[in-house]
């Protein structure tokens, strides 16, 4: 560009100040961004210029290849004006190298002066002045690079300069023709990376940084922060020596003069930058997971001792409870938990007073409630007594006022999306410095980027919370013991992100003391996984209530899926167990086989089925198997994530299982936790990591029923062998020492014989008794319309028998069977 004109200037100014004041004239600046990868993601035409590289070469690049990492100085024999750089001041003083910036090994703003070999230029060799700014939150960006050609601004300075430091402090800035596409985007995200600034003030500070090039950024009306380290500055010792002439000409009240400024503008940079420090070491600290209540401890102990002495944290109930709420400001109904407290004073001190836990209102006239109501600081620099004499009077009849009065206060709301979640409470003993106006700014800071972490954490156990409570709501609950077995079972999810799959287990009840076992697995994950595991689980209940036989019921479930849709596939293994003729009938859509172990010598097996194809999948047959079982005999049905890991044989896997689910255990559900011990410690070994799978388990111990516990007898179609029915029944349960039920029994079983006798067509009405943990009365006819429970009135004849079970029995039942239908009805034993 043009040098000692103004053709270029921004409206208003002269041509003195450019892009980078140097005398009468600007100089161009190379601006070149780089992403968190370390590649360059903007490449300006001054940095093309300057480094010699296009544009198309650099995007994508290594930024550590393409920028002046060294800090070596130029030779003084060099061959560029005037032959010595000596009159730009001392280098060695500055710090870092830009390397340092490009590894992200500063967390502050720097810059330095560095030789680069341009093989594009005559010159080969250029000494390049750069500045580099860190750039934090989200988005890909993480530094922003400035540079310049200092024989340029050099050839600006007159050579008889009088003053050799006159170019001593150099800001970059960015003229109005600076090609620089992102600046829309980075005023965009500026109150990002920045969370206390606004859209506006964010828009506004981009124009003056890109365009205008003021050195500062404005956090409040009151305090700025420098972006640029100063630049030309001399020796760290002469530096320091003037900082201590600042100090004590400002303690001794001297008058200021020229130089005394400068040093007090020195120490104030010195200042800022050690609480810009701050922020960043603290924002490295908070956040480290998404538990709600360690990211609180984080907070709590990241402002304790540096930034003050006693810290206590306050959130909305419904934040501690991991719950959303409705946003608007609170009023002083609202409950605040106290989560945290940390301090420096004696251990226990504050225990006591305030205790962790408990939760409170506070009332309009308290600092803490201007604070949350406005969503702003608000700094008391001493507690006077009457202040400190109205805070305590909410505490009831404990006396807070010894250790708050007299203290220095700061109260800074944890926001985040335009909404208070809660607030801290800093305090400061009498003995330590007051809070300012720039502990204030750096407090909402602070808090700004503790509230974004804390909100992450709340949100994250909110959707935790309701994945959970669905997983838990299409889950069964299943009883753990049934007719004639025991069963365990476990549900584990795959990962701390997918609480919500599609596995799933159940039992269902069936007619002749018969238990049907389910096990699903929908493949993929994710609510739709759920919504959809849900569907098929529903439609296998209703199904097997049916007492479908297992190939009928994954024929029609496999139906059913045909027209959900053609999006998810699932697996499914259906087994029936009848406990009087000691055998399972088996079905398998896809899913891995079950282990059985066998009672008499312990040993296991994967039982040989027909895998047949997923269900969804259409169109293909299901066969089912008989296996015969003994009492004591165990049978292993789960998931495949339990068995196989991404990368591992799933042989492994299954060799593992049936190893572990033959080892003894002193219960069902230890046996159930030794299996899932022995499977995550085999792929530990095979370094496959954790599971990402979810998990379903279950185990069924197949007990039996003795024939000696079982009673069944057959009546023919004639009203009165309801008499015959009662007199079985009632001699039944003296032999089995039931006497204290018969009455009840005999009462139940006239009402449903003759029922059954009334509506059955041809084949004889069937009676049975079971004595297990119940005992368990069936009654089956040919009629296949299932009887319904009627309100009978005075003068009605009939519809009171099934009124007259429903009140005595412990639970009752109608289901269809393929003859026809079962009524069936449970009395608890009474007790030996």
């Amino acid at each position: 560009m043009d040098r000692g004109t103004d053709r270029d200037a921004p409206p208003g100014r002269g041509a003195g100040s450019g892009a980078a004041d140097a005398g009468a004239g600007r100089m161009p600046l190379a601006v070149v961004v780089v992403d968190r990868d370390g590649l360059v993601s903007h490449w300006s035409t001054g940095a093309r210029r300057l480094f010699g590289v296009a544009k198309e070469e650099a995007i994508g690049a290594p930024a550590i290849d393409l920028l002046p990492v060294s800090g070596a100085l130029p030779e003084p024999d060099d061959d560029l004006p005037h032959g010595s750089y000596g009159e730009f001041g001392a280098y060695d003083g500055l710090g870092p190298g830009l390397e340092s910036s490009l590894d992200r090994g500063l967390s502050y703003p720097a810059a330095g002066r560095a030789r680069l070999t341009v093989p594009d230029r005559d010159r080969h060799r250029v000494d390049v002045l750069w500045w580099a700014y860190p750039l934090v939150g989200p988005g890909p960006e993480r530094l922003l690079v400035l540079a310049a050609d200092a024989a340029t601004l050099h050839r600006e300075q007159p050579a008889t300069s009088p003053d050799p430091l006159a170019v001593e402090r150099i800001a970059p800035g960015f003229a109005l023709h600076t090609d620089f596409p992102g600046a829309e985007e980075l005023a965009r995200r500026l109150p990002e990376i920045l969370p206390s600034m606004s859209v506006g003030e964010s828009a506004r500070i981009v124009a003056q940084v890109l365009e205008l090039g003021y050195p500062v950024l404005e956090f409040s009306q009151n305090d700025r922060v420098p972006v640029t380290p100063d630049w030309g500055v001399a020796r760290r010792v002469e530096r320091k020596a003037r900082r201590e002439r600042a100090v004590r000409a400002a303690a001794e009240g001297l008058p200021v003069t020229p130089e005394l400024a400068d040093e007090r503008e020195d120490l104030e940079y010195a200042a800022v930058r050690e609480r810009l420090e701050f922020l960043n070491e603290v924002s490295g600290r908070i956040g480290t997971s998404l538990d709600l209540s360690r990211t609180i401890t984080e907070v709590s102990k990241a402002v304790v001792p540096r930034f003050t002495d006693v810290a206590g944290t306050y959130l909305r109930e419904q934040v501690v409870a991991g719950e959303g709420f409705a946003e608007g400001v609170p009023d002083t109904t609202t409950m605040w938990h106290r989560v945290a407290v940390e301090h420096t004073d004696e251990p226990g001190r504050w225990d006591d007073v305030v205790p962790v836990g408990e939760a409170m209102p506070f009332p309009a006239h308290t600092p803490f409630f201007q604070c949350m109501t406005t969503g702003e600081p608000v700094l008391v620099p001493r507690i006077s007594e009457q202040m400190g004499h109205a805070i305590a009077s909410q505490f009831e009849k404990r006396d807070i006022r010894p250790l708050i009065t007299g203290r220095s206060m700061l109260v800074v709301p944890l926001k985040a999306r335009n909404v208070v979640l809660g607030f801290m409470i800093l305090l400061r003993h009498p003995e330590r410095a007051e809070f300012n106006d720039m502990d204030r700014v750096t407090g909402a800071e602070l808090a700004a980027r503790a509230g974004l972490v804390l909100d992450n954490a709340r949100m994250y156990t909110y959707q935790e919370s309701v994945a959970e409570t669905l997983q838990d709501s299409m889950l069964p609950h299943i009883p753990p013991r049934m007719a004639g077995c025991d069963i365990a079972t476990r549900y584990l999810p795959g990962t701390l992100l997918g609480r919500v799959g599609g596995d799933w287990f159940d039992s269902v009840k069936l007619p002749g003391a018969r238990t049907a076992l389910v096990v699903g697995d929908v493949m993929g994950h994710g609510l739709n996984s759920a919504a959809m595991m849900g569907q098929l689980r529903t439609a296998v209940q209703t199904m097997a209530a049916l007492d479908l036989p297992p190939a009928q019921l994954l024929r029609n479930l496999d139906d059913l899926a045909q027209r959900l849709g053609d999006t998810y596939l699932a697996t499914c293994l259906y087994a029936v167990y009848d406990p009087i003729a000691s055998e399972l009938h088996l079905a398998n859509a896809g899913h891995i086989p079950p282990v059985l172990v066998r009672a008499v010598d312990g040993r296991s097996e994967l039982l040989d089925l027909p895998t047949g194809a997923p269900i969804g999948v259409g169109g293909v047959p299901f066969e089912a198997v008989r296996v015969r079982v003994e009492p004591g005999d165990r049978l292993v049905m789960c998931t495949d994530g339990l068995v196989e890991v991404r990368g591992e044989d799933i042989g492994a896997g299954l060799a593992t299982l049936c190893e572990s689910a033959a080892h003894p255990a002193a219960s069902m559900d230890d046996a159930c936790d030794t299996i899932i011990r022995a499977l995550a410690a085999t792929f530990s070994k095979a370094g496959r990591g954790g599971r990402k799978d979810d998990v379903a388990l279950l185990m069924a111990r197949l007990n039996g029923i003795e024939p000696d516990d079982v009673a069944e007898w057959r009546f023919r179609l004639d009203p009165a062998e309801a008499a015959r029915a009662r007199a079985a029944v009632r001699e039944q349960l003296h032999d089995w020492g039931l006497a204290k039920l018969a009455h009840t029994a005999e009462l139940m079983v006239s009402e449903i014989v003759t029922n059954a006798l009334r509506h059955s067509h041809r084949q004889p009405v069937t009676l049975r008794l079971v004595r297990g943990e119940t005992l368990l009365c069936e009654v089956d006819d040919d009629d296949h319309e299932l009887p319904t429970l009627l309100s009978a009135g005075p003068e009605d004849e009939s519809g009171r028998g099934l009124r007259v079970v429903s009140t005595l029995a412990r639970e009752w039942g109608t289901s269809r069977t393929g003859a026809g239908k079962s009524v069936w009805f449970e009395l608890t034993l009474p007790r030996r």
